[in-house]
């Protein structure tokens, strides 16, 4: 079965059973942990995924990741510092992510996706030890409680990845830890931020000792290097757990001084290292959508950039060349078509300074505007990609559409699972965020081929 027809499948069930959604999402909204985290925003139902599409999108997924881990040695000779600099990172940035390179790029990522004419195409991808939504196994287990939802998801041999478990699992394995191993986790923000997410690192850090890893949440300025160790209070630490994002450290990098140095003595290790900035920068995605590096790429990484990467190009001035081979004027082009693109930033998180063309209250003039602030600066245009809606009951049962995002996990063991965040599609496209409604939910795929 597909994506399609498992939903349907499942609302008719639904529909059938007069099921609401406050009784769908059940105890959800009692969980502290998806409280603090996600403030009672669920989705009615999860998404579903077949097992043909589930294992070809994580495959171009995994092709698209493994041709990012390429680029410094395929376009720059292995000079990471200017592979950093292509992708849109600042000076200070740069030297932050050189200085604190992994010895690989981590499989910790999370693909957003969006589905267009059934095909997932990829909106940016969010790779490293801040991404969200590594949760998700926990709001499956939650709405799997309702026997509506269980007893279809048994007739369909649907599951999930216990993505929290993945998840304790890559920080082992890519820190050098062996499984039964019990570092000592310093689960760090920066102090701007410490105050409103300390509630859900407490939680966080409940669940991770459930599983075996003993941690503790910290702001980088609680932490202290002494005696050949990094110490948070009367705790050694072994593991440096990054929460945040490179863009954060700029205020204040000495701070994080003492952190590196430690770790570059090998006191300490960081999970993740500060260099994922780069490889989950947009001004990468850039650069594989570029033509004129396709010579570097395998046949399979093509095909899966191909179907899964909208086009996607620095602002720069100059001609670039459209999906169809056409040679245009990016700028001249932009302005022409701006109800088919989006500009991005590089490397800011939290889809802060993204600029919809299409969005009504963004008018011609002030897309001009922005698109020449943009010139030469860490931004990208792209396509812009329409999402699919889906049906999703509300408190009364009755079903509306919602657009989805769906995010797609990497891990160390490959496929780690997906997630879910949509808003009503009455607002039509619009950034996934809070200020839209954004709600909240798990993915169920099938676990092997129907038949098989």
């Amino acid at each position: 079965m597909d994506r399609e027809s498992l939903a349907t499948e499942y609302l008719n069930r639904v529909t059938e059973n007069g099921a609401k959604a406050p009784e769908l999402v059940g105890r959800l909204p009692e969980s502290e942990m998806l409280q603090a985290f996600y403030k009672g925003t669920f989705l009615s139902r999860p998404v579903f995924l077949g097992h043909a599409e589930q294992v070809r999108a994580f495959g171009d997924v995994s092709n698209v990741l493994g041709a990012l881990n390429s680029l410094p040695d395929k376009l720059f000779g292995g000079d990471f510092a200017a592979f950093a600099r292509a992708a849109g990172l600042t000076e200070s940035q740069v030297s932050a992510a050189v200085r604190g390179r992994g010895t690989s790029m981590t499989r910790q990522a999370r693909a957003d996706l969006y589905v267009q004419d059934g095909v997932f195409k990829l909106l940016e991808l969010n790779i490293g030890s801040s991404i969200g939504g590594m949760d998700n196994a926990d709001i499956c287990r939650g709405m799997l409680e309702h026997p509506l939802l269980a007893r279809f998801a048994a007739d369909r041999d649907l599951g999930y990845v216990d993505t929290l478990r993945e998840q304790v699992n890559n920080v082992l394995v890519e820190c050098g830890f062996e499984p039964g191993d019990r570092p000592v986790v310093a689960l760090t923000d920066w102090p701007a931020n410490f105050e409103n997410e300390i509630a859900y690192m407490r939680q966080l850090c409940a669940r991770w000792a459930e599983i075996g890893l003993e941690a503790h949440p910290c702001h980088i300025g609680q932490l202290e290097v002494r005696d050949g160790q990094v110490w948070l209070d009367d705790k050694p630490v072994d593991i440096v757990f990054r929460t945040f994002a490179i863009s954060q450290i700029l205020d204040a990098p000495e701070l994080l001084d003492p952190v590196l140095g430690a770790a570059d003595r090998g006191e300490v290790k960081i999970f993740t290292p500060l260099d994922t900035a780069a490889y989950s920068s947009k001004g990468a995605l850039a650069m594989l959508s570029d033509e004129e590096n396709r010579g570097v790429f395998s046949s399979a990484e093509l095909e899966s950039i191909d179907r899964l990467l909208p086009w996607t190009r620095m602002v720069r001035a100059g001609r670039v060349t459209l999906e169809n081979g056409e040679s245009v004027d990016l700028v001249d082009y932009a302005l022409e078509n701006r109800h088919e693109l989006v500009l991005k930033p590089t490397s800011l998180y939290g889809n802060r300074g993204v600029v919809l063309g299409w969005s009504p209250e963004v008018t011609a003039q002030e897309w001009r505007e922005q698109l020449d602030s943009a010139l030469d600066a860490p931004y990208v245009v792209q396509r812009r990609v329409r999402p699919t809606a889906e049906l999703f009951p509300d408190e009364n049962g009755e079903l509306h559409p919602w657009n989805v995002l769906w995010g797609m996990f990497s891990v160390v063991n490959g496929y780690g699972g997906a997630n879910a965040r949509a808003t009503r599609a009455e607002l039509g496209d619009v950034v996934m965020n809070r200020a839209h409604g954004i709600h909240s939910g798990p993915a169920l795929y099938e676990l092997s081929e129907p038949g098989a």
